[in-house]
């Protein structure tokens, strides 16, 4: 299941007949495990990765960090909870640093409309403490892949 997995976060769009040649097993038996993962819950989703300079140069990309009051009963759950309900919003971690709690994954069509989600929105959320935003300047790769024509120079890996 690992193999399939792994495949699949490179290219969901591989056929059950390819993926199964390169695991050993039939087209059908490929479909079937990629089923079970589905029904199972460890797959969540399908995305496309996109080059936005080719695709729209207008928008914008932010991750911002919050540091959160946690909540009694349920730390900082009922807050992401309610951070992800924003279309706006990529996704949501909770992290480890004491510097701040949750960073925040976000799009939008332009930096006003990123800088109006932050502080009309984040920011007048109960608990959000205090936010700061780093807008992305540049996506160089994304879920492994990249997002550049250009290939990697290699010759100073080891």
């Amino acid at each position: 299941m690992n193999d399939i997995i792994k495949i699949l976060q490179q290219n969901a769009r591989i056929s059950n007949t390819a993926l199964g040649e390169m695991l050993g097993i039939s087209a059908e038996e490929a479909a079937a495990q990629i089923d079970q993962l589905e029904k199972s819950g460890v797959i969540k989703g399908y995305s496309v990765i996109v080059d936005d300079d080719l695709y729209d140069k207008s928008t914008v990309y932010a991750t911002i960090e919050l540091k959160v009051t946690p909540q009694r009963d349920c730390g900082f759950d009922d807050i992401a909870k309610t951070i992800m309900m924003y279309d706006e919003v990529e996704s949501v971690s909770l992290m480890s640093s004491g510097a701040y709690d949750l960073a925040v994954e976000v799009k939008g069509n332009n930096l006003k409309d990123v800088a109006f989600f932050v502080s009309e929105r984040l920011a007048t959320i109960d608990g959000i403490l205090s936010t700061s935003t780093h807008f992305i300047l540049k996506k160089y790769k994304e879920k492994g892949i990249f997002i550049d024509d250009e290939e990697p120079d290699e010759r100073g890996l080891g």
